[in-house]
């Protein structure tokens, strides 16, 4: 059928992210490149890039604001809990390379201490922060695509995001 666009669900619901992608290129070979393809529910930074070198080019899904509310910032050197100890007398911004009002006016360590003192305005400036990093990623993936050059950026990126892994494993250890 000849729809404007396609929308692809009932992924990301516990399976393998193998499988997910399995399903997805399955999905893809079978509706029209020229039309919007939308996949929903993905949403961490590593699978939407994933998901966009497969031939996606629309998500939504609460993860970037529903993480941040909960002190769990993504970064483009990979996820931080800014909860974490290690944060208390880090006065670096949250991503070094973000433009958003919360990275050129707040360290980790002052973040850190509004979470921890259940501070509701930690809410908005991670939520204002994880907003703006998904602008950013996406606009960054789109300039790729528009330069030819998104398999370099997409290596670029996920080596860099996956640089730094250390909060992951912090907060599985301290769980």
């Amino acid at each position: 059928m000849d729809f404007p666009g396609y929308a692809i669900g009932g992924l990301s619901l516990g399976e393998p992210k193998t499988t997910t992608f399995e399903m997805v290129d399955l999905c893809i070979s079978r509706v029209p490149e020229e039309k919007p393809r939308y996949l929903m529910g993905v949403g961490t930074p590593e699978d939407m890039v994933e998901a966009i070198a497969r031939g996606i080019d629309m998500f939504d899904c609460v993860l970037p604001t529903r993480n941040a509310r909960n002190a769990s910032l993504f970064t483009r050197f990979g996820k931080l809990i800014i909860k974490n100890s290690g944060y208390a007398e880090d006065f670096s911004p949250v991503d070094p390379e973000c433009r958003c009002s919360t990275c050129k006016k707040y360290s980790r360590a002052y973040l850190r201490h509004l979470f921890n003192t259940g501070e509701v305005s930690a809410l908005r400036l991670a939520t204002i922060h994880s907003l703006s990093f998904y602008m950013d990623l996406m606009k960054m993936a789109k300039d790729a695509i528009l330069h030819n050059c998104f398999s370099e950026w997409r290596m670029e990126f996920l080596s860099k995001y996956w640089s730094n892994q250390t909060d992951e494993e912090e907060s599985k250890e301290n769980n």
